[in-house]
């Protein structure tokens, strides 16, 4: 029986011939050339995290011709070839000027896609998504075209083994190696650190969005967290994406009738359940606008339940890296994801009624999977949790009139007393300055300094670069010396990065935020009783006035653009620098720029604190 959505076209016989001859090279039947098209993607870059995609997307084809067809059950429609996006390493780019690329990676994903999807005009599409930013920026596009579409994550790659320990490493293990002497032993464990191939294994950036594009309902919670090499990946989703794909063409279930803002508010609350990386707030904002959503402060939820969530009701509950001891293979081990799920959803911190991707609701997913109780090492019980506090937080204060600026709570290892650090300013305008201070200098880094790392945001950098390299070197300073050194920066910091950091700070030094007017060895407070970021000079209105003066006096001399920015030397850059808009958006690029600071009579309790949540 024919789709009753066909759409009939001109069957103009130049065009046919070059579908003719698609169909003839994908040996599919010649009748169905003007029949609505699928097709599967996938992300491709020049790391290990990509090399198991391929072969994904192959099978995936592969099974997907084999159903396209004519006789009853078949699928109805024509098959277009895969379409691949490209994108740069994370890992690999950390601590190098080409690190400004990889939150573009997102945007160019997103360029890339909605040009396949809408000019192939896709009716039906299976994504095989890996590494950080694609995986969003495939999902943003797919919400913007908005015809079924399904995801299945690449996979994590496994833990290496340290060789004399015996002990499970990973790439943070290398990274937090960088400021040693020890040559021998740095060589050992980078080559020993990451076998195989797969996307980073910890709750890093990759993990926290492929668990939130699964709770959100646009993949199937049991493809979330097997590894990249795991056969099931070959031999049991294919199918199973396939016919979960018919079912929503069927059904015309659209990606916007999924990921909606019940879905988006699950999808966070589950973030900080994991501990999950601070990216997930630029990330989030993103998928929301292209999801129908343009603010997520006011349209999903506010800074302030945000902060209310996280702090008095949603604990963590996975001992994982980069804060505990484990990865997602080990969450695999022992039930996936789904099984914190289920428990989330019967302690009432979920709604289940949202639709997901496998034609269900939430709850009817994870009933149909069934999955054991948490373990009690790996992933803990709601109400026996690894930590009692969600692993993130939202910060405003004068130093961040945006509530954007983002701590990873669950990754802070020390220098919070009574929940307030209080240091001092050193100042880096930009962060290959910190990374030849931390080289060259390290003895210089004292206690409870607040290392101040800005003019590296969306506008600024511009691309707003992460900093595992710097975060990494910091965090071995620290428990060498036995010392607590912060750091808040207008860029933002890998998944991976562990301790007293902060990202996110808006709006950015370049366009004239607070973070820009700081000078050495002002007195910088992070406060969580108040969750605000404040220095303490900046307090003063006569200080904050010259200061303002002073900075613009530099951007007027220097024909429009502070002196301390990025160099913009590619039209890529160019094209960010032009059309990034606030962290607190996303940081994507977007024509209608716009510097978001709240109206303070407009900021008020959420009116929206769902009953069913609650502490039990």
């Amino acid at each position: 029986m024919k789709n009753s959505k066909t759409v009939l076209i001109d069957k103009n016989p130049g065009r046919n011939s070059q579908t003719f001859g698609v169909a003839r090279n994908l040996n599919t039947d010649l009748d169905l050339i003007h029949e609505p098209s699928i097709g599967v993607v996938g992300n491709k870059g020049d790391s290990q995290c990509y090399f198991g995609v391929e072969e994904k997307v192959r099978t995936i084809h592969e099974c997907l011709r084999l159903r396209i067809g004519q006789k009853p059950g078949d699928i109805f429609m024509r098959l277009v070839q895969p379409e691949y996006t490209v994108a740069t390493s994370d890992g690999i780019r950390n601590g190098t000027k080409e690190m400004r690329y990889s939150l573009i990676g997102r945007e160019v994903t997103n360029d890339t896609l909605c040009e396949h999807l809408s000019a192939s005009g896709l009716e039906g599409t299976i994504a095989v998504v890996a590494c950080d930013k694609p995986p969003v920026g495939t999902l943003s596009a797919i919400l913007e075209h908005n015809r079924p579409a399904i995801i299945m994550s690449d996979g994590s790659i496994r833990p290496g083994v340290d060789s004399v320990t015996k002990e499970p490493i990973d790439l943070i293990t290398a990274y937090q190696l960088a400021g040693s002497d020890d040559e021998v032993l740095k060589k050992r464990i980078a080559c020993e650190a990451c076998p195989g191939h797969g996307s980073c294994g910890g709750i890093f950036t990759y993990n926290t969005m492929q668990t939130f594009i699964g709770v959100v309902g646009m993949q199937p919670l049991e493809m979330v967290s097997p590894a990249s090499e795991d056969q099931r990946r070959l031999e049991d989703f294919p199918n199973k994406l396939i016919t979960y794909l018919d079912n929503m063409i069927k059904n015309d279930i659209k990606p916007r009738d999924i990921v909606t803002r019940d879905s988006i508010r699950n999808a966070i609350i589950v973030a900080m359940s994991i501990g999950g990386s601070t990216n997930v707030m630029l990330h989030a904002p993103e998928l929301a606008r292209a999801a129908g959503y343009s603010n997520f402060n006011k349209d999903i939820m506010s800074f302030e339940e945000f902060n209310h969530l996280s702090k008095n009701v949603v604990p963590v509950l996975v001992d994982a890296r980069p804060f505990g001891k484990y990865s997602m293979v080990d969450i695999d081990a022992k039930g996936g994801v789904q099984v914190f799920v289920k428990d989330l959803l019967d302690s009432g911190l979920l709604n289940g009624n949202t639709l997901t991707c496998t034609g269900e609701t939430l709850n009817e997913q994870i009933t149909r999977l069934d999955p054991k109780s948490p373990d009690g090492n790996v992933i803990y019980p709601v109400k026996k949790p690894f930590k009692e506090t969600g692993g993130l937080r939202l910060l405003g204060g004068n130093l961040s009139p945006e509530y954007s600026s983002i701590l990873k709570l669950a990754g802070v290892e020390g220098g919070l007393e009574n929940n307030v650090f209080i240091g001092k300013a050193r100042i880096f305008d930009g962060e290959q300055k910190l990374l030849d201070a931390l080289e060259n200098e390290p003895e210089k880094f004292m206690n409870k300094d607040m290392i101040i790392v800005r003019y590296e945001g969306p506008v600024g950098g511009p691309g707003m670069p992460e900093m595992l390299d710097s975060t990494s070197r910091i965090t071995a300073l620290c428990r060498e010396k036995d010392i607590i050194v912060g750091l808040m920066t207008d860029g933002r910091f890998s998944g991976g990065s562990v301790g007293l950091v902060i990202g996110h700070v808006g709006p950015e030094a370049a366009v004239g935020g607070p973070i820009g007017l700081i000078k050495d060895k002002d007195e910088i407070v992070v406060d969580l009783n108040k969750n605000t970021l404040t220095c303490t000079q900046l307090l003063d209105e006569n200080i904050l006035r010259e200061r303002k003066n002073d900075w613009k006096k530099n951007v007027d001399d220097n024909n429009g653009l502070h002196p301390a920015v990025g160099i913009a030397d590619t039209r890529l850059l160019n094209r960010m620098r032009s059309s990034a808009v606030s962290a607190i958006y996303g940081a994507g690029m977007h024509p209608d720029r716009k510097v978001w600071i709240p109206d303070p009579r407009e900021i008020k309790k959420s009116d929206f604190i769902p009953k069913n949540i609650h502490k039990n």
